[in-house]
């Protein structure tokens, strides 16, 4: 028994020190960096100070002295929060119905079906984010379509703004509420649905008593997939909501790149990692209870 134990680790070291270098070294090394003090031009200096981690939440006035809240950066954490949740609430709400529609077709067509949901990721995401951004431009196909029609005079002034980041982020991340909702619902016994009508319940009473508690697994995996990527995103942000809506990824860069102070950035880059923990510890308790309907 014991020489198959040591076989079996023997076997798995070289992907356990590759997991451990390639996984957990860069991170241990973000993390020491948080505790670090910034370098002159950029880098580090290795003096261990709480600098970086209290300059996340206060800053320090340089004339008297006094701390207050950087209210910079809580603006920013909280418009990142923020639109990652309407992003995730917008995706659920565009994707249950498109899930339930592809999963109630044939056999065959489910196949057609996800076959056009998947075609977005064979694209890269800049060209997705520069291919919305030519929809919603001013002289893009929805102010043109809006001014031939007669429903606008001017250009409807979208690119730039948080309804802008919104839009891209929706159209970028759907796809990823799609799927997990489809194989939630595509395991769905519809005679439950037949069963709900026959003891006379509503459709609203069937939605909310019998299939969203079935679904439940499919939804939180869904919102998961969506609000992870939306809380660190980069590239939409940075391209739909130029520098007046800047979100924790573009803030990261920032500051190792033109802010020059390092430990921010990874204080910054732990903070967000920790939100994101805390999402998948609350994703794997709901989850567990998804087997039980009314748990």
């Amino acid at each position: 028994m014991r020489s198959s134990t040591r076989a079996a680790w023997a076997l798995s070291a070289p992907a356990l020190i590759l997991l451990t270098l390639g996984v957990a070294g860069p991170l241990i090394v973000v993390a020491l960096y948080s505790f670090l003090t910034p370098g002159q031009y950029s880098g580090v200096e290795w003096t261990p100070t709480l600098d970086g981690w209290f300059q996340v939440f206060l800053q320090r006035d340089i004339f008297d002295g006094t701390i207050s809240a950087a209210d910079a950066h809580l603006t920013i954490f909280w418009r990142s929060v923020r639109l990652s949740l309407i992003t995730t609430a917008i995706t659920f709400l565009l994707g249950l119905p498109t899930a339930w529609f592809i999963a109630t077709r044939a056999p065959r067509e489910r196949a057609f079906w996800l076959f056009l949901i998947t075609i977005p990721f064979w694209t890269n995401l800049l060209i997705r984010t520069y291919a919305i951004m030519e929809v919603i431009r001013n002289e893009g196909i929805l102010n043109s379509a809006l001014i031939a029609l007669g429903i606008i005079d001017s250009p409807i002034q979208i690119v730039f703004t948080e309804t802008a980041v919104l839009i891209g982020m929706t159209y970028v991340y759907l796809p990823l509420m799609v799927l997990p909702l489809f194989a939630a619902i595509d395991r769905f016994d519809l005679k439950l649905l037949e069963a709900g009508y026959d003891l006379y319940a509503s459709r609203l009473q069937v939605l909310r008593h019998i299939v969203l508690p079935i679904i439940r697994p499919g939804i939180v995996a869904g919102s998961i997939l969506v609000f992870v990527p939306s809380l660190g995103a980069y590239v939409t942000p940075r391209v739909l909501g130029g520098g007046k809506n800047m979100m924790i990824g573009n803030f990261i860069e920032l500051q190792f790149g033109q802010g020059r102070n390092w430990p921010l950035g990874a204080a910054l880059s732990m903070l967000l990692l920790l939100i994101v923990m805390v999402a998948l510890l609350v994703y794997t308790r709901v989850s567990t209870r998804g087997g039980d309907p009314h748990g």
